[in-house]
């Protein structure tokens, strides 16, 4: 399945996923059918994968969902969703989630004009999100903001592209996630 793990070269024709459609190796072509525990463990390493995550990270996301009022499934996603490398990569300051990670990591990115460098922080409703000044004429930073345009951007977000500011409207909501992300099979996974 395409995850779009490698930033714009998932939008062309070279990505590896279109130009071979199974699993590398000899014995790669052989299908096997996978059921019940295998199905909920893909969709949980797919998540894994798509947000850039290690299992203890995502284990304590999922444990912050339960403890929260609502619909776990849809709580987990918002979650995932608030992080700031996604926010960042959501924008289209950054080109893959990694590139967003490592702008984060070094100090590039600035929340209501402050410096976090924490890749975890969550998002309010209303957080600005911007960059330092000297990074805002970094040239594969604005090829990434270029490429955005064609992406989309979510209904909660907006971006000022003239001054690479974003801003978060909304908190985001199930139907504002559009990756094909089964949530259930998740949280049926780690009630077991």
């Amino acid at each position: 399945m395409k995850l779009f793990l490698k930033g714009d070269r998932c939008f062309s024709e070279k990505c590896a996923v279109e130009k071979r459609r199974f699993a590398p190796g000899q014995h790669g072509k052989r299908r096997t059918k996978v059921q019940g525990y295998g199905i909920q463990l893909r969709e949980k390493q797919k998540v894994k994968r798509i947000y850039g995550m290690l299992e203890n990270q995502f284990h304590l996301a999922y444990q912050q969902a339960v403890r929260k009022k609502g619909i776990t499934g849809e709580v987990l996603l918002q979650l995932l969703e608030r992080r700031l490398d996604n926010v960042v990569f959501r924008l289209g300051l950054a080109s893959s989630r990694w590139q967003a990670r490592q702008l984060i990591s070094h100090g590039h990115v600035r929340v209501n004009d402050r410096k976090v460098d924490v890749i975890s922080y969550l998002v309010k409703s209303g957080d600005t999100i911007g960059l330092k000044d000297r990074i805002k004429k970094n040239v594969f930073l604005l090829s990434s903001v270029e490429h955005a345009k064609g992406r989309g951007l979510p209904a909660w977000l907006a971006l000022d592209s003239d001054g690479l500011k974003g801003t978060v409207t909304a908190l985001p909501t199930r139907d504002s996630i559009t990756l094909p992300i089964q949530e259930q099979m998740i949280i049926e996974l780690y009630s077991k």
